[in-house]
């Protein structure tokens, strides 16, 4: 099932339990806006490369709309519009004062070289820069994309518009960016994944770990899991996955990582079949990469007793039936990964203030939202009688729907 078939469906299901009028409804699932561009480059060796460009404005109800930019080979109109949807329910969760909005370019960033991804960013923003801004849509970085391709893009829309900071977030820091950023989604999944297991008598230590993806997110939980005392067993990334019983030294495996692009070749542990790393024995499985990974060929394999949402939309709805009748409890995607975003947001506001935060204050004020986030979702739960998915969506779009009623906006 395709990420927009199975994001209208949870939105359904939470406006069900909600009780929403069918007209609010039909217009919280219908986007603000949708954009296609077409980017056209020289490359270095002289020809012109074209690539198709999106961004999708999902919902301004409670705030400037905001989400990432990802430059990945499988960028399409209906996944940005499912994660521009993700967006507008995750930042509605976090209880922070944005809307959702989703963008991508079609394209393999490992098949650029640097002067082409900026070429292709600045001809990106030059297309979108009207209908983008420090009140209106606040892009940031995602999958194929970080600090410097956020740099190039304030400097485009700077250009037309005046030195504006704010205008995204991800930044490198000597141009505004926030302290703490950097680590902020997997920060955040560490927190949301103590107060899941708080709720249930236990602590991060002692618990053994699967983390599917290493990249940003996944390493940086890996890193904060292992200081706390969790026990990574079993790690992959697009160059392969390894697995050690007695637990991964992962200030090791991140030097390895640094050195040679990827945890293949890593001496610290076993070579293991990418495939097989979901079902793999353990007490937490956080999927960290692509969507649509948990379906159901391989849940009823799956071992751990908890899924940690570190990616967005890993499970598939039919996987979530499936693993719900075996026990299986899942932190979802717009509660457990909106630790990125909720620092993007501090950054929106250090950039508006003119006022930088320490890392400290940046850290305690995200496992304030996280905490109080979490505690939101299970009242929702409890309210409704729903698992944490439906908790979690009912939440956010019920915040939406109280800011678009009170705006006057329904149909």
């Amino acid at each position: 099932m395709n990420a927009l078939v199975a994001t209208n469906r949870n939105f359904k299901l939470a406006a069900r339990l909600l009780g929403l009028d069918s007209k609010l409804e039909k217009s919280l699932l219908i986007p603000f806006r949708e954009i296609k561009v077409e980017c056209t480059i020289p490359k270095d060796d002289g020809t012109l490369a074209s690539f198709v460009g999106f961004r999708v404005q999902h919902d301004n109800a409670r705030g400037p709309m905001k989400g990432g930019i990802r430059y990945h080979p499988e960028v399409e109109h209906n996944e940005v519009n499912a994660l521009a949807q993700l967006m507008t329910w995750k930042t509605a969760v976090a209880n922070i004062p944005y809307g959702g909005a989703k963008g991508g370019i079609g394209c393999d960033p490992r098949d650029l070289s640097i002067s082409e991804l900026e070429r292709l960013t600045r001809v990106f923003t030059q297309k979108i820069h009207d209908l983008i801004g420090i009140h209106a849509d606040v892009p940031a970085p995602d999958m194929g994309t970080g600090p410097q391709t956020m740099a190039w893009m304030l400097d485009e829309y700077s250009k037309f518009h005046g030195y504006s900071p704010a205008v995204v977030t991800g930044k490198p820091i000597d141009l505004g960016g926030s302290l703490g950023r950097d680590a902020a989604t997997g920060r955040g999944v560490l927190f949301a994944t103590e107060a899941l297991l708080n709720e249930h008598g236990k602590a991060i230590s002692g618990q053994k770990f699967v983390i599917q993806g290493f990249g940003n997110v996944g390493s940086w939980a890996a890193r904060l899991i292992h200081e706390k005392g969790g026990m990574i067993v079993a790690v992959s990334d697009i160059t392969g996955a390894i697995k050690n019983s007695k637990g991964i030294d992962i200030p090791r495996l991140l030097n390895h990582v640094k050195e040679n692009k990827g945890v293949k070749g890593f001496e610290g542990a076993d070579s293991l079949d990418p495939e097989s790393i979901l079902v793999e024995d353990c007490d937490i499985l956080i999927p960290a990469a692509l969507g649509g990974i948990i379906n159901r060929e391989n849940a009823n394999e799956i071992k751990a007793k908890f899924i940690i949402e570190a990616a967005n939309h890993p499970t598939d709805p039919e996987a979530d039936e499936i693993l719900s009748k075996k026990g299986v409890i899942i932190l979802p995607d717009i509660y457990a990964n909106s630790g990125g975003v909720t620092v993007s947001y501090f950054e929106w506001v250090q950039n508006i203030q003119g006022f930088l935060w320490d890392e400290e204050k940046v850290n305690n004020e995200l496992k304030t939202y996280m905490t109080k986030a979490f505690k939101d979702v299970k009242k929702m739960c409890q309210v409704h009688n729903c698992d944490l998915r439906m908790g979690a969506f009912t939440l956010g779009v019920n915040r939406v729907a109280r800011a678009t009623v009170m705006r006057g906006w329904e149909a």
